[in-house]
């Protein structure tokens, strides 16, 4: 039996009235490899913005099922819906703001008259973030912009952070980070805008940090690292928007101009829910074959961890695979469940060294027996 009380005991925590997060910062290529889709899987996703479940339609899935909590994440997911069907590829990047454009209102209109009319309200009285691009419209990414706007400057001019995301060998991006980036000012600021504080104010909810341990800024510092050194911030959708507030040329998966017509062309595959994820548990027992998780662990105990374990496991089929990031807290499969769900770790870790979004200090792919 599901006990939702105790999975999903951070919604009655956390405050999800507003969009927390305008972009899924969780990086499709990876997840896509963990999952190992095949066509004719059916697949449970937990929709945040919308950008990895519609990832998960590129690889021909018969069925997606995406869930939130939150009204305001799933208007996200049912705005780009109808973007991938009301626009062309080059329209969608202006609505998300990943390039410039002065009409974005216009391409809403467009779009509204698909959307739900909870979803209509949503977006209508949001005028002015749909103009700025609806990839800038959550709390995570207005934590982002402040960094940019207020903290940036105090640390490098416009030429030094221009450099950077140019990117170069593996020897040139070492050498600039060691002696051009990071600076006293890089590392003290840094700390200090990324700590637990200063996150939890501004952009994650407090109760996010319940079962985090340690130091997160210097978690974090140390990952930022390796994404700036041993990846190319040139192809980092990821650090472009923290550091110019438009992704450029290094768009996440499901912007691609290679992946849009494919998505298109899956969207009657794809249902939403405003459910909890032990709800919906209830009703999918042995039918679901890849979980796209996101970082929901992060959110509860180590009990609660297990006990979602256990029912994602029932509801799995044999051969089926789990996906979720660990960002502070670490969470994983227990030993007490190891005839029934397989760590592949030499394929997580791998996967995780490939990680564009540098902040997660594990990724996790799982297997059911």
């Amino acid at each position: 039996m599901v006990n939702n009380q105790r999975i999903t005991n951070i919604a009655g925590r956390a405050d999800f009235s507003e969009i927390r997060y305008a972009q899924c910062w969780e990086d499709a290529d990876i997840l896509l490899e963990g999952l190992d889709i095949q066509p004719g899987d059916t697949c449970l996703s937990i929709a945040s913005a919308g950008d990895n479940t519609l990832a998960m339609l590129a690889r021909s899935p018969e069925r997606v099922i995406a869930l939130d909590v939150s009204q305001a994440q799933l208007a996200c997911l049912q705005l780009r819906v109808a973007a991938y069907q009301a626009l062309e590829h080059g329209e969608l990047l202006e609505l998300m703001g990943s390039i410039p454009s002065k009409r974005r209102t216009e391409l809403y209109r467009r779009c509204r008259p698909l959307l739900s009319t909870n979803s209509c309200w949503f977006w209508d009285v949001r005028g002015q973030e749909i103009e700025r691009g609806i990839g800038s419209t959550g709390k995570f990414e207005k934590y982002f912009s402040l960094f940019r706007e207020k903290i940036m400057p105090l640390v490098h001019d416009k030429k030094t952070i221009k450099a950077l995301l140019e990117g170069g060998s593996l020897e040139e991006r070492e050498s600039f980070y060691r002696e051009k980036w990071s600076n006293y000012r890089w590392q003290l600021l840094f700390r200090i805008f990324f700590s637990r504080f200063t996150m939890g104010r501004f952009g994650r909810d407090p109760s996010f940090f319940r079962y985090v341990e340690g130091s997160v800024a210097d978690r974090i510092l140390m990952r930022t690292r390796h994404a700036l050194t041993k990846l190319d911030p040139a192809e980092n959708p990821y650090f472009q928007w923290i550091l110019t507030g438009s992704h450029g040329q290094a768009l996440p998966f499901a912007l691609r101009a290679e992946n849009f017509e494919e998505i298109r062309k899956n969207l009657d595959r794809l249902e939403w829910r405003q459910e909890a994820i032990g709800d919906c548990l209830r009703g999918l027992e042995n039918s679901v074959d890849r979980f796209n998780l996101s970082d929901i662990f992060e959110y509860m105990s180590p009990e609660s961890s297990r006990n979602l374990l256990e029912d994602l496991v029932k509801a799995g089929r044999k051969g089926g695979r789990l996906a979720y990031w660990n960002m502070l807290a670490e969470r994983c499969r227990p030993e007490e469940m190891k005839d029934r769900l397989l760590p592949l770790k030499e394929l997580s870790e791998r996967l995780h060294g490939e990680d564009k979004a540098f902040f997660y200090r594990a990724f996790v792919v799982e297997e059911i027996n």
